[in-house]
């Protein structure tokens, strides 16, 4: 099995692509279909596309603070690729690639991001929940979706992200102790980008590797190369066999690099060295990727300035949408909490309704 095959308590990690696109383990190389693998590499594109031009419009003052996802996609949309439609999409905050692969519109990811409601409505059939930021509490969703998804007998498996930082919150542990103890159909990743905001790694935690947590569950864990699609692809595939035949979670890490700041609010020059992050985007999970299906005949360079070209124009049209599309009903800042307002909030959209009728006597006077 694929997971004894790589003790996290040894540090051995999966990688089936190199730095250089070049393919490592042939044995392990998952066959996937070229209208897959081309559907990853565009995704990956025009996640990065989309999340270069979002830090520009923040920084211009057009979008609110922003959550930047640069260096991390094929942890993101090698996990999406091996998951069946009916599975559910459980966020963090830095998830973006995945949310587009899911079925999250470009439009509605960058709503959210611009402060309207509307960002959080998916279209029906888009089984994502809405971006989560409270940090670690999204281990706890998953867990209740898995949990009602094998008791209803579904074939239907939760995958939940989270960052390094996030594995310290008490709600993690809580959440996987849950998932291990009644064998749900729960994978969770950990995005191990390096840093929790600015603290390190090694000062967060003194496992050796972040997968090895999972023997205190009694499941599964392993170390997979984070900017390998491939790899991430098959890990997540095993992990969704496990999980179908009831053998329950199953906990992988992703060994990856935050490129950009935390958030837009942040100055990662303040805690870490330029040459680091050089060396990480020797790494890039894009330029290994469009290696490797060049290789294969699946891409070329010249279909790769026309995506590149049509994702740019893409994308500005899409923000430009988001700009034309209004303020939100004063309702919807208060109807989205909850299924059905509770009478709390019914009140306090009364009284600030009260509250903008009296500012406008006392304007108009």
């Amino acid at each position: 099995m694929l997971f004894e095959n790589f003790d996290p308590l040894k540090g051995e990690m999966l990688q089936i692509l190199d730095s250089e696109g070049k393919i490592v383990n042939d044995k392990l190389e998952p066959k996937i279909a070229k209208d897959t693998l081309i559907k990853m590499y565009k995704t990956m594109v025009l996640g990065r596309i989309a999340d270069e031009k979002a830090l520009q419009f923040q920084r211009q003052g057009r979008m609110l603070t922003y959550a930047p996802n640069i260096g991390q996609e094929a942890a993101q949309v090698g996990p999406m690729a091996a998951l069946e439609e009916q599975d559910w999409l459980v966020l963090a905050f830095r998830e973006f690639n995945a949310m587009l692969y899911k079925g999250v519109t470009l439009e509605q990811a960058f709503l959210y991001w611009y402060g309207n409601e509307r960002g959080s409505r998916y279209d029906d059939g888009v089984r994502v929940l809405p971006i989560n930021v409270p940090i670690g509490s999204q281990i706890n969703h998953a867990a209740g979706i898995a949990y009602a998804s094998k008791l209803q007998e579904k074939d239907e498996v939760a995958i939940v992200f989270i960052g390094d930082g996030g594995t310290s919150h008490g709600e993690f542990h809580e959440g996987m102790n849950f998932a291990a103890t009644f064998d749900l159909p729960m994978i969770t990743i950990i995005q191990n980008n390096q840093y929790a905001i600015s603290t390190p790694r090694h000062k967060a935690t003194k496992s050796k590797t972040l997968a090895q947590k999972a023997v205190a569950y009694g499941i599964p864990g392993i170390q997979v190369d984070g900017n390998d699609p491939l790899a991430m692809y098959l890990a997540v595939k095993t992990a969704r066999e496990r999980a179908k035949n009831g053998d329950g979670p199953t906990l992988i890490e992703a060994v990856t690099y935050r490129i950009g700041p935390h958030t837009t609010s942040d100055n990662p020059k303040l805690y870490r060295e330029d040459k680091e992050v050089e060396e990480w985007m020797k790494k890039d999970p894009i330029t290994r990727f469009k290696t490797y299906l060049i290789n294969k005949k699946y891409w070329s360079e010249e279909n790769d300035v026309e995506l590149h070209e049509q994702h740019k124009q893409f994308v500005l049209d899409t923000f430009k949408h988001v700009e034309e599309s209004g303020e939100v009903d004063l309702e919807e800042i208060f109807a989205y909490t909850y299924e059905k307002m509770t009478p709390n909030l019914e009140e306090q959209l009364a009284n600030y309704k009260e509250y903008l009728k009296s500012e406008e006597k006392s304007n108009g006077q």
